[in-house]
C-alpha cells in the first residue's frame, strides 16, 4: 500500500471517461489530493462581487484526477475512506442571478468572504458556524462515451453535495469503467442540507483519500458510511444517494434501496425492512439547486442495526 500526492492543475471541469489518468494507483493506496476551490482558483480572498461576475463559469468545478485504479473493471465497487480534509482558512458563499433554490427572491450578485478558524467561523455574527469540511463532488466516469458537464449528479456520484462525506465517512461508488478513473473537488467548508443559495463555504481543501476495490460487487448507485460529528447532529448511518429531475421520484427510489439493502445485509423480510424505514429513516434533500437533478439521502443509524461490513 503505497500514499502518492496530487496536486491540483490541470484540473478538469468535465466528465470523460476518455480522459487521461494523472495517477494510477492499486487497491489500498492514498492519495493526498490538492483540490482549489470549485471555480478553479478564479475566487481569491477580499476580491469583489462585481469580479465574480466576470469569472469564466465553464471552469466551475475544476476536478482533480482522474485517478485509474488498477484492476477495475466494470460491476465492481470502488470504496473510498475519507481520511483527512483541510481547510485554508478562508472561504466564500455567493448568490448568483438566476441560480439558487430562492432565486425568484434573491435576483441580485453578491458575494460574502469567509474568516475559517480550525473548527468554526464566526465571520457572520452572532452565528457560530461549526465546520465540516468535504468536497462537493466525489465521483468516477460515467459509463456513457463523450463529454458532460460537472454540475448534475448521477449514478456515478459526481455534484452530489451530500454533506455527509467528511472525514471519518466512506463512500462506496459503482465502477462503469476499467480503471475507474475518480476525481474530485467543489470543496465545502460546511454546507447545510439542500445548499439553497447555490454554494456551502466554498474553499480551497487537501484532501487525504484512502481506496479500496471490491470486485464482482452489485451497486446501482452512491452510498455512504458516515459517522458522527459533534456539534452537527451527524450520527454513524447507512446513507443511499438518489438523484433525480423528479425528487419524489428520487426518494422512493432510495427509500427501495434502502429497503434491499435491509433484506440483502441484514435479512429482514421486504415488509418489515419497509416498516423499519418508516419509523427510523430519515430522507434528506442534499441538494436541490443543481437542477434539473436533484439529490435525496436516505439514512438508518447504524446503531439500530447490527454491526457489519458491506462489502
Amino acid at each position: 500500500m503505497k500514499e502518492h500526492a496530487l496536486a491540483a492543475e490541470p484540473t478538469h471541469s468535465r466528465w470523460n471517461r476518455a480522459l487521461p489518468a494523472r495517477l494510477t494507483i492499486d487497491s489500498g493506496d492514498t492519495v493526498h489530493f490538492q483540490c482549489v476551490e470549485a471555480a478553479g482558483g478564479q475566487v481569491r480572498p477580499g476580491m469583489g462581487v462585481d469580479d465574480l461576475a466576470g469569472i469564466d463559469r465553464g471552469r466551475v468545478h475544476a476536478l482533480t484526477g482522474p485517478v485509474w485504479v488498477h484492476g477495475a473493471e466494470p460491476g465492481d465497487v470502488l470504496e473510498i475512506e475519507i481520511l483527512e480534509l483541510k481547510h485554508h482558512g478562508w472561504g466564500y458563499s455567493s448568490v448568483v442571478p438566476g441560480l439558487g433554490f430562492l432565486k425568484q427572491r434573491f435576483d441580485q450578485p453578491f458575494l460574502f468572504h469567509w474568516e475559517l478558524l480550525p473548527d468554526e467561523t464566526l465571520s457572520l455574527a452572532p452565528a457560530i458556524v461549526p465546520l465540516r469540511p468535504f468536497c462537493g463532488v466525489m465521483g468516477v466516469a460515467p459509463a456513457m462515451e463523450g463529454e458532460f458537464r460537472t454540475r448534475p449528479p448521477g449514478s456515478f456520484g459526481g455534484n452530489m453535495d451530500v454533506r455527509e462525506l467528511c472525514a471519518g465517512a466512506r463512500l462506496y461508488l459503482p465502477v462503469f469503467n476499467a480503471g475507474v478513473m475518480f476525481s474530485c473537488g467543489d470543496g465545502h467548508a460546511a454546507q447545510g442540507d439542500g445548499e439553497v443559495c447555490i454554494n456551502g463555504i466554498e474553499c480551497p481543501l487537501d484532501v487525504t483519500l484512502r481506496f479500496h476495490l471490491h470486485r464482482g460487487q452489485t451497486l446501482t448507485a452512491p452510498m455512504v458510511e458516515s459517522c458522527a460529528v459533534p456539534d452537527t447532529g451527524s450520527s454513524n448511518a447507512w446513507i443511499v444517494v438518489e438523484s433525480g429531475e423528479d425528487v419524489l421520484r428520487a426518494a422512493r427510489s432510495a427509500t427501495s434501496r434502502m429497503v434491499d439493502l435491509l433484506v440483502s445485509r441484514w435479512g429482514l423480510s421486504d415488509i418489515h425492512a419497509y416498516i423499519l424505514c418508516s419509523v427510523a429513516m430519515h430522507l434528506r434533500l442534499s441538494q436541490v439547486v443543481n437542477e434539473p437533478m436533484i439529490t435525496v439521502s436516505a439514512s438508518i443509524a447504524k446503531a439500530i442495526l447490527p454491526t457489519r461490513r458491506l462489502f
